[in-house]
């Protein structure tokens, strides 16, 4: 079965509602005496690849994982609890994004391979397919309701999408050739990333693009962005490795678990608590939550 990727090489999806334990299993906290984040893997007990997604101001987690038998399947983690999610009918679907009323947005297979939208909200799902498109991702959701994906035009080519108030607003930097809206805040602040030709990451503000380019990398991607307009995201460098980073005031900072060979930072919330995905040496994809001390 095909499996959905959200921004990376590791892709995820859902099936069957069940609730487990606690999982949440602690990786290392930064021993440099150096003050920095502390790192907790998530890690869906019997799957083979487990990636968190965002996480709410109520500390609320979703994300996806994968079974041994090869299906994708997607999760809320709350206060140690997990469960999984489901649209009916699907053949699989992935979780993104979740706001702080717990209204959950992301991907769902149809019987015939197509990648649709969703919104579940107080337990209801509705598709969120933009008019014309044949292939719709939903990735992020806000306090306002507002939600930020990407889809394919009859053409083939992706451009990314605000949904507000049952209106589709198409978002493409100028010059681009392929664009993603992946996160936005309660502000209405979206961040992305863009081709025109080559690839960078991007703030949507006030109607205004800014680019977001990681210092000396070949390409970046900006994939989630707080109350308080700091970034999170990922970029390459010169050995085509990815590493996560936290953009803020002070300017960039990365942000890689240890023992990571490909790390990509999705989430933060207002309490500046980080959550994302991770390989270690062996290639499995892990879940994290990073907290930074105050």
């Amino acid at each position: 079965m095909k499996q959905m990727t959200m921004f990376g090489p590791i892709g995820f999806m859902l099936a069957g509602p069940f609730v487990a334990g606690s999982f949440v299993l602690a990786l290392a906290a930064n021993s440099s005496g150096v003050s920095g984040p502390t790192f907790t893997t998530i890690d869906v007990p019997g799957a083979t690849a487990t990636s968190a997604s965002r996480i709410n101001d109520r500390g609320q987690i979703v994300g996806g994982y994968s079974d041994a038998g090869g299906t994708s399947h997607g999760f809320l983690l709350d206060s140690g609890v997990l469960t999984t999610i489901d649209v009916p009918g699907a053949a699989g679907t992935g979780a993104f994004g979740i706001n702080n009323s717990g209204a959950i947005v992301g991907v769902y297979l149809d019987s015939a391979g197509t990648e649709h939208g969703f919104l579940r909200d107080n337990g209801t799902f509705t598709t969120i397919d933009p008019p014309g498109s044949t292939l719709t991702d939903a990735f992020d959701i806000n306090n306002r309701g507002q939600i930020v994906g990407h889809y394919v035009d009859a053409n083939g080519t992706t451009h990314g999408f605000l949904f507000e108030k049952g209106v589709f607003t198409t978002i493409d930097p100028p010059g681009s050739v392929f664009t993603q809206a992946i996160g936005i805040n309660a502000a209405g602040d979206i961040v992305g990333d863009f081709e025109a030709p080559s690839h960078h990451g991007y703030l949507l503000t006030n109607g205004s693009f800014v680019t977001v380019d990681f210092p000396g990398a070949p390409a970046t991607d900006a994939l989630g962005i707080s109350a308080a307009s700091d970034i999170v995201g990922r970029y390459v460098d010169a050995s085509h490795t990815f590493h996560g980073f936290v953009m803020n005031t002070g300017g960039f900072t990365t942000l890689d678990p240890p023992g990571s060979i490909f790390t990509q930072p999705i989430g933060i919330n207002s309490r500046g608590q980080i959550v994302g995905d991770y390989q270690d040496a062996s290639g499995i994809l892990h879940g994290f939550l990073a907290v930074t001390p105050p």
